[in-house]
């Protein structure tokens, strides 16, 4: 689990192709590693990837094919700058939201503006992932934990005060930027609970929750 605080922003080193995936070294520049194990996960762009080798200015991890087609690490290349979070401790301050490091899906920035010293982008989420997006709510993006400041259809709006702009990749956040989303894992399981036992049937997902059905089962009026 991770909180959506990073630690720092590193760069990939090189991507290698092997028995197809990937196997991908990255320079963590200012992240200490001295407390990293062999097998620990560390959130690249908000990727949770498990640890193989450590080196005197980074680690080492393996991409699967999986990984590769529900997220953006395919497509970075050397030198891309990447944002990076060490997986949280009991002791850990939560000062973001529960991040699992699973990405569902991939989001593209429409638009960029300055606002006074912050900065607002809108982003476009896969209609899938759009009724998980709520006003004021979480939704980590390229591994950063992040309010959404108001939603429209499957556009939705973020406000970047200085700081998150300074130690994050948003700075290089142009339109046409694809990036990394993780909605809150709250809603992802609330909307699994609401099915009830209909979620054992076989191809039951939470695109079967209408209103008609959340009134049948007493979560709402017919009305």
């Amino acid at each position: 689990m991770f909180t959506g605080i990073i630690q720092a922003v590193g760069s990939i080193a090189s991507m290698q192709d092997i028995g197809g995936d990937k196997r991908v070294r990255l320079n963590t520049a200012g992240l200490s590693l001295v407390n990293v194990e062999l097998g620990d996960s560390i959130a690249v762009n908000g990727v949770c990837l498990t640890v193989i080798e450590k080196h005197a200015d980074g680690f080492s991890a393996d991409v699967s094919g999986e990984t590769l087609s529900r997220t953006g690490l395919g497509n970075l290349k050397k030198n891309s700058a990447v944002n990076l979070e060490k997986a949280v401790t009991p002791t850990t301050a939560l000062g973001g939201h529960l991040v699992s490091g699973h990405v569902d899906g991939i989001g593209e920035v429409i638009s960029r503006q300055v606002d006074a010293r912050s900065v607002r982008f809108s982003v476009r989420t896969p209609a899938a992932l759009a009724r998980y997006i709520a006003e004021k709510g979480s939704i980590c993006v390229d591994g950063i934990s992040l309010t959404v400041n108001a939603v429209d259809g499957d556009v939705f709006e973020l406000n970047i005060v200085p700081h998150t702009i300074d130690q994050t990749t948003m700075a290089n956040f142009i339109v046409g930027t694809k990036v990394n989303l993780e909605v809150d894992i709250i809603a992802r399981y609330l909307e699994r609970l609401l099915l009830g036992d209909k979620a054992a049937e076989s191809g039951s997902s939470g695109a079967d929750l209408s209103r008609a059905f959340l009134a049948e089962n007493g979560f709402a009026s017919a009305n």
